[in-house]
């Protein structure tokens, strides 16, 4: 199973390059940070029917890091919310795929997203919600850790565990960059692990581009005892694309002698070839 998501993820990244290539604009290397985090939760975690994307009972994602949208849309692209058709048309006016996810536009977006640091509070007011009606669905934020400079993001922390939100899993694409450099430079984090564990968190940590140590993390909390969860993915930004692995490159789209340079470097041969 573990090799086939590998192969799977190999091919959305090569969609991603395609759909940003295209574009001539978009953040690919975001994208292919949180990426194979994404594959792993449609492919393993998610209880969703791209059929009947609004069934009452499904699990919901909450995108908090919008602008790594390239990686949900292809996502949910291999996952037949819609044809894959669409992601050639990314970010033109009209299109079904704009630059920010949009939940009344995008089947299989549950909520819009923009602002940093407000997905792990609408994550919870969406589980709240779904305590009071009675669904057993469960609620996955994904962040990026540029995000955890945000103060809004410790007091939703606080109230996920104050009220005992255990249908509650966040995650975080730990690149360690952000917009204005890297994140320590700007402000530290350390210990993260532990700051989650003093607000009640139950926590794991991942490789987030080794689909085994993905597993081993969302398998270890499993049994949540009452408490929301996080999992801290270290990953890698532009993973698998040199000149953004190396920092050569700003997240500013792609030309089309880098889509194509990207590609080779990803392995051409798979696919449609657009």
């Amino acid at each position: 199973m573990i090799s086939s998501l590998e192969a799977l993820a190999m091919s959305i990244r090569k969609d991603v390059v395609r759909m940003v290539g295209n574009a001539r604009s978009g953040y690919v290397a975001s994208a292919l940070s949180v990426l194979d985090i994404l594959v792993y939760l449609y492919e393993m975690e998610l209880d969703v029917d791209p059929k009947n994307p609004k069934t009452r009972d499904r699990d919901r994602l909450i995108m908090g890091k919008g602008h790594g949208c390239p990686g949900l849309y292809a996502v949910l692209a291999h996952r037949g919310f819609f044809e894959r058709e669409a992601l050639w048309n990314f970010r033109r006016l009209g299109a079904l795929l704009q630059g920010r996810p949009d939940g009344s536009r995008t089947p299989g977006v549950d909520v819009s997203s923009g602002a940093p640091g407000l997905a792990l509070g609408i994550a919870n007011g969406v589980a709240l919600s779904m305590r009071m009606d009675g669904l057993k669905g469960r609620v996955f934020c994904v962040i990026g850790d540029g995000e955890l400079q945000e103060g809004s993001l410790w007091e939703s922390a606080m109230t996920s565990s104050h009220m005992a939100l255990d249908s509650v899993t966040l995650v975080v694409d730990k690149n360690g960059d952000q917009m204005g450099g890297p994140v320590d430079s700007i402000k530290r984090l350390e210990p993260l692990e532990d700051k989650f564990r003093s607000f009640g968190w139950n926590v794991a940590s991942a490789d987030g581009h080794d689909f085994s140590s993905l597993d081993a993390a969302f398998s270890s909390i499993r049994d949540k005892n009452g408490r929301p969860s996080v999992i801290i993915a270290k990953t890698m930004r532009g993973k698998g694309v040199s000149f953004f692995e190396e920092g050569r490159k700003k997240d500013s789209g792609l030309s089309r002698m880098e889509t194509e340079r990207a590609l080779e470097e990803l392995g051409n041969g798979d696919r449609d070839e657009r």
